[in-house]
């Protein structure tokens, strides 16, 4: 018997929707938008093994060996070296997965007949890429192998396996890295803007018009409360990761504490950019999660490789602060990296909060100036 009143309310809130246009259009055009772009991102397939050779004594087979990763579709040879020392600047700085480390004699071993012993060093980092990328490298030496056995007889290389940063290949020393960028998008980004598309809709914000405050005071007012709390997200998580996750800690807690100062201002900017482009808290709120949440999770690292990803799609996740502050996580935490390394994602990070932060307030000023 309450059906008039319930048509009408139903009435009422659709047009309500129709009305708010920015609403309506994130909801009809970012589901299929993200459907095509995540359905390309969520890949784990092996597609670019970048591999680099130890060979202190080239020769015949060794040599052979190495054409056969080159010939390889899915490998990029990224260079070579005389001494396993010579790897680990390049593990560190994310230039390659994979070491072949060949022993002196190798190709004598295998010409005697004699097993020729071989050490494949990988960055486990990344545990679930890092072991599959081993794997691939075996199976092209196990081939190498066979096809030489086949033809020659007597041949037969024995691969040690040595994983680097995470022997152990527990997969929380993945995930709860990419988990801190994960909390901080949550809490800076989402939250600032939800906060102050709030305010503009009460018309709370307009007190400060008649103040003699800046844009760009008024910015820093309302989010410096989500910097603080950021920080003491940031503490707390590093100490669950380590007291009950067991993640390691190589690297320099002042350097992580600073970096994540800096990646929580990018947020609080992108959440202010987010909340002055809006015009409802709905609006500014889908906004958040479709800007923020979802490429954090899909397109940043966190859980699939950038590398893995379509080549048209990997220039895409450069503009996702997460990247960044993810590579300087796990390089902080699993590899002990410092400023050395680690300059330019920092750089970039600023990059990006500078740009922001002026959008931000060129955003505001129209705002404040039509008062």
């Amino acid at each position: 018997m309450h059906a008039p009143a319930l048509a009408a309310f139903i009435r009422k809130e659709v047009r309500h929707i129709l009305r708010d246009r920015q609403t309506l259009l994130i909801l009809l055009l970012l589901p299929l938008a993200q459907v095509v772009v995540f359905g390309f991102a969520l890949r784990t397939d092996v597609n670019d093994v970048r591999v680099v050779f130890v060979d202190p004594a080239p020769d015949a087979a060794s040599l052979a060996l190495r054409g056969r990763f080159a010939g390889n579709g899915e490998v990029r040879v990224v260079g070579t070296a005389r001494t396993p020392a010579e790897v680990e600047p390049l593990f560190r700085r994310g230039e390659a997965d994979v070491a072949v480390v060949f022993e002196p004699g190798f190709g004598a071993d295998l010409g005697r007949g004699t097993p020729a012993p071989l050490l494949l060093l990988s960055d486990a980092s990344d545990p679930n890429t890092g072991s599959r990328m081993q794997a691939y490298a075996a199976a092209v030496i196990d081939g190498f192998a066979a096809e030489r056995t086949a033809a020659q007889g007597g041949h037969r290389i024995v691969p040690r396996v040595r994983m680097r940063y995470s022997p152990t290949l527990e997969s929380v020393n993945l995930f709860v890295p990419g988990l801190i960028a994960l909390v901080l998008t949550l809490v800076t980004a989402l939250m600032s803007a939800i906060s102050l598309s709030r305010e503009k809709e009460r018309g709370t914000l307009e007190v400060l018009l008649v103040s003699p405050l800046r844009p760009w005071q008024i910015i820093l007012g309302k989010v410096l409360p989500y910097l603080v709390l950021a920080f003491a997200n940031v503490v707390t998580a590093l100490l669950a990761a380590w007291l009950i996750f067991g993640v390691p800690f190589r690297g320099s807690v002042v350097l992580l504490l600073g970096s994540s100062i800096l990646y929580s201002m990018t947020g609080l900017a992108l959440g202010v950019v987010i909340a002055a482009r809006t015009t409802s808290q709905r609006a500014a709120m889908l906004g958040a999660m479709v800007g923020t949440m979802l490429p954090t999770t899909l397109l940043s690292g966190m859980i699939f490789p950038v590398a893995s990803m379509p080549p048209w799609l990997q220039p895409l996740t450069n503009v996702i602060p997460a990247r960044w502050f993810i590579v300087i996580v796990r390089g902080i935490m699993l590899r002990g990296i410092g400023l050395q390394y680690l300059w330019q994602e920092l750089a970039i990070l600023l990059l990006m909060l500078l740009v922001l932060l002026g959008v931000a307030i060129r955003s505001f000023k129209p705002r404040l100036a039509s008062a």
